[in-house]
């Protein structure tokens, strides 16, 4: 059990911000104090600075940068924040993000947090001090540090692309687990028994491969062969990951790939090997990129509407930055599978 005590959360009325005379009143001193403290730290003693060092970090407090005559002003400006912009996953989100809010005279402002050794921390303190009119972030697996001072910022947030039971603030997205789920049952009834998968390692990749591989022994088939590959996937890397497996697994007769691009390279692998798609190898991808009804066979995927996801997005951010209630907080768009030629 941890000892750390829970972070100061304010209710949501008005911005819901925690502000400075809360951290000076946490830390005992003035507001001119603790606004000292943390522009000119040492103008202030060293007792003072750890008193308003520690509020802040109990509160998780994040200085607004503005100057004070636009502070109080509204800044028509959203953040969202990304993995990241090489691949075309998160495309559609972004563009149907960007023009729902242009139309409603909002500007975006994009962040890439990255995979592995994220810097969605460090990306979220500079933008809540920029005090944007609101965040949209992808997934919902943040650290505790990020999820407090989220919190404290008072700021309308939209996760994004993944489902929770306990949202940050408001929510629109898809449950991860339920597609690793649907594609074993896809791929079960079409008479396959051999199931391997080629996933990125990223955190939402893995939950769907562990709702796969759960799946999977409940249908009573064989262990499922893996494959993890550095995200964001590649064509080459699924090109490599599909000739790992053909030497350690060479009796699987299907594959699930977390991107389209990874089940690009799958099918370029194996027409390079001779592998027959579909009759050795059947393929599923996940995204529906625009590329996948053009490819030979054509690439049976999952599709996720991030058009949707991203309009929803919009309208969230917007009726909450004009002072208005949204109606149920968390939307779950599903997604369907797209059955074409590969499996």
């Amino acid at each position: 059990m941890s000892n750390e005590e829970p972070p100061v959360r304010r209710a949501r009325r008005g911005s819901g911000a925690v502000t400075l005379h809360d951290v000076a009143k946490l830390a005992g001193v003035a507001p001119i104090t603790a606004s000292r403290a943390l522009s000119s730290p040492r103008q202030v003693s060293v007792e003072v600075l750890q008193k308003v060092q520690a509020a802040v970090e109990r509160t998780g407090y994040v200085r607004n940068v503005l100057a004070g005559g636009l502070a109080s002003t509204r800044s028509r400006l959203v953040a969202a924040v990304v993995p990241t912009i090489a691949g075309p996953v998160f495309l559609q989100t972004v563009q149907s993000l960007t023009q729902a809010l242009a139309e409603r005279g909002y500007q975006l402002m994009l962040g890439q947090s990255g995979y592995v050794d994220s810097r969605e921390d460090a990306l979220l303190e500079a933008i809540i001090g920029r005090r944007p009119d609101g965040i949209v972030l992808t997934g919902i697996m943040h650290s505790p540090e990020g999820r407090k001072r989220l919190l404290a910022a008072g700021i309308p947030v939209v996760e994004t692309w993944d489902l929770t039971p306990t949202p940050l603030d408001m929510l629109v997205g898809f449950s991860h687990p339920a597609v690793g789920r649907a594609v074993v049952e896809f791929l079960h009834a079409r008479g396959r028994r051999r199931l391997a998968v080629i996933a990125g390692d990223d955190e939402r990749a893995f939950r769907r491969l562990q709702a796969f591989q759960e799946a999977a022994r409940a249908a009573g088939l064989p262990e499922v062969a893996v494959v993890r590959v550095p995200a964001p996937t590649t064509l080459k890397s699924g090109r490599a990951a599909l000739a790992e497996l053909l030497r350690d697994a060479a009796d699987i007769d299907a594959v699930f790939c977390s991107s389209d691009l990874l089940a690009l390279g799958v099918m370029t692998e194996a027409q390079a090997r001779g592998v027959a798609v579909p009759g050795r190898l059947a393929v599923v991808g996940f995204g529906d990129l625009e590329f996948a009804a053009d490819l030979h066979p054509a690439l049976t995927t999952v599709r996720i509407d991030g058009t949707a996801i991203g309009r929803q997005a919009a309208e969230f951010i917007v009726e909450r930055a004009e002072g208005r209630q949204v109606g149920p907080r968390v939307v779950d768009i599903g997604f369907s599978i797209i059955e074409r030629e590969s499996a």
